[in-house]
């Protein structure tokens, strides 16, 4: 049997001390959570930073140091710094000297590193749906990550590491990596890999965090830690379609999980064995994600409380649009921008989807302009702003006036960026997109 810890959906996030404790009396095998993902959108990649706290990310990276050296057990952290980028990883390994060093203490760190700077778009395969891609295309991105396997999270934990840092990995790959090379069973080993990668998310008290996971020869049990959380055959299934288009079918690096034949049972109120998923071999290959800069962008915020406002919020938007771009392109002789007015309380989550009837009684319109410069971004905002502030909706009436929350009303965003790939590298090995280090750190 392997056991695996896993104190949080991501670091950063915060954990139950109180759970942690039993997790580590429990003896595991090894610690591991994941250090972020793409929720958050793509300018954590193109700039190659974190989303989360360094005072928080520290205080809880050396509570899970301390609990796998009580533990007598290595730790592991995917997708570091939320991104994965190279940049990030180097931004936990310096959290690691930092905390080390004032522990005065000394452990063997293994860092995985996911960024590609010389792929060529011939040697990618397109998922569906994909851009259209070419090597101009893959030169302008800022930042380009390989998604980690388990196949490298083993060739680190290979180096006989205290600590594993690794750059972009799929969610699943640092729980699976162990109970695949110890000869547990594949199914179960991945099945029970994406059924822990958020922690307590496939339990009642969701949010408790911390979690164990049994894995063995048939398939794997899991079993919350926290006061209140309970495993149920329910919960755990359900954690498939998470983050997830299909429930029975999750692909991975070198294959997919087939959950079809998959078995929920209560061992108790608090624990669930799963068996009967199946590891469906296949070529190796590695998916990609890669972001660049696509201009600038500024926001501007008005807030609309008159009724008759209120009620005609989206022709007022689309009169400001029609007029403001008119006047942006005959005064700054470019059409190379975008203007957009999003109203803030209806439809501005779901757009043409959204089926519930409005009965809003304040409004806020955001403005978001955007553009390849500063300079146009700036333009643009200013002639943006008197609109959001008096604009009325019938040219008889008399001069309205809007609330700005902030002083100036715009507020710059600096660069912004898309993801542009969604495409897989076939690899001959599966370390030949990856680099491996390993040092001494303290």
């Amino acid at each position: 049997m392997t056991r695996i810890l896993i104190p949080s959906g991501a670091l950063g996030l915060g954990y139950d001390k109180t759970a942690l404790e039993r997790g580590i009396a429990a003896k595991p095998d090894l610690i591991a959570i994941d250090g972020g993902s793409t929720d958050s959108g793509p300018s954590y990649l193109g700039r190659g930073v974190s989303k989360y706290s360094r005072a928080s990310t520290k205080i809880e990276w050396a509570g899970l140091i301390d609990a796998a050296q009580r533990a007598g057990c290595p730790l592991v952290i995917g997708t570091a710094g939320t991104c994965g980028a190279d940049s990030a990883v180097d931004w936990l390994v310096g959290i690691t000297e930092e905390i080390l060093r004032e522990r005065g203490a000394t452990l063997r760190v293994a860092i995985l590193k996911s960024g590609q700077t010389e792929i060529k778009a011939a040697a990618l395969a397109p998922l569906h749906p994909a851009p259209e891609i070419d090597d101009a295309l893959l030169a302008d991105c800022t930042n380009i990550v390989a998604l980690a396997g388990a196949e490298q999270i083993q060739a680190a934990l290979d180096t006989g590491a205290d600590i594993v840092i690794a750059g972009r990995t799929t969610d699943t790959a640092i729980i699976a990596a162990l109970p695949l090379q110890r000869g547990c069973h594949p199914g179960g080993a991945w099945h029970g890999a994406k059924i822990g990668e958020c922690g307590a998310l496939c339990a009642t008290n969701p949010q408790s965090g911390v979690i164990l996971v049994d894995f063995d020869a048939e398939g794997f049990t899991v079993t919350p830690l926290a006061d209140g959380a309970h495993a149920t055959p329910h919960t755990v299934s359900a954690h498939m379609l998470y983050e997830n288009s299909d429930p029975f079918i999750l692909y991975e690096p070198g294959g997919h999980l087939d959950v079809t034949g998959a078995h929920y049972d209560a061992l108790d109120d608090r624990r669930v064995r799963v068996t009967g998923s199946q590891w469906v071999p296949g070529r190796y290959s590695v998916k990609l994600e890669g972001a660049r800069r696509v201009g600038y962008q500024s926001v501007l915020l008005t807030l609309l409380r008159d009724r008759r406002y209120v009620e005609n919020a989206p022709a007022w938007c689309d009169d400001i649009l029609t007029k403001c771009r008119a006047k942006a392109e005959a005064r700054l002789g470019t059409d190379a921008f975008e203007i957009e007015l999003r109203i803030i309380g209806r439809d501005a989550t779901l757009g043409a989807l959204e089926n519930r009837a409005n009965g809003a009684v304040e409004l806020g319109v955001m403005g978001i302009v955007t553009a390849q410069t500063p300079e146009l971004v700036d333009e643009i905002g200013k002639m943006l702003n008197p609109y959001l502030l008096h604009h009325p909706l019938t040219p008889e009436e008399e001069q309205p006036t809007f609330a700005f929350p902030f002083s100036p009303a715009e507020i710059e965003r600096g660069e912004i960026y898309e993801f542009c790939l969604n495409h897989v590298l076939p690899l001959e090995h599966p370390m030949d997109a990856f680099r491996l280090e390993v040092r001494e750190i303290g």
